[in-house]
């Protein structure tokens, strides 16, 4: 996810770009604070609560294993183990070896997983529909830039 800051732009950078990127930065640290005040209030970290969110959003032919889940969340492969001993403590995952390979652990969300992000899923979709005009409006402005 690295992104090379080196290159030189076209065009030079304006005020209104600014004013534009301090906007949008400030709305999506806005959706933050709202997520891990909602993860909390359910009783879960936000830590934790990506990592149910990236386990439950691969695609289902696709299981998670701690590796992908270290990769999505950008995380070193140990801090993702000591993640989910955490989250199988809270009784969030269960770990399942992979057939051929048992060093290959699958991650499973639990029902009472499935419940909280459920919640928070919904919350967090109307978040997002209400921050929509004002994060496209943005968006639009660092376009005509």
């Amino acid at each position: 996810m690295e992104h090379d800051i080196s290159k030189p732009r076209t065009s030079p950078i304006c005020l209104e770009d600014y004013e534009a990127l301090a906007a949008f930065r400030h709305a999506m640290r806005r959706f933050l604070a709202f997520s891990e005040e909602a993860a909390r209030a359910s009783g879960l970290t936000a830590q934790q609560h990506q990592a149910i969110l990236a386990i439950k959003g691969r695609r289902a032919d696709e299981p998670c294993t701690i590796g992908d889940l270290a990769d999505h969340l950008i995380i070193r492969h140990h801090s993702a183990v000591e993640l989910v001993d955490r989250l199988a403590r809270a009784g969030l995952v269960d770990r399942s070896e992979t057939e051929g390979d048992r060093r290959r652990v699958i991650v499973l969300l639990t029902p009472k997983a499935d419940a909280i992000l459920d919640k928070l899923s919904a919350a967090h979709l109307d978040e997002l529909k209400r921050s929509r005009p004002l994060l496209a409006q943005l968006l639009e402005r660092l376009d005509a830039s």
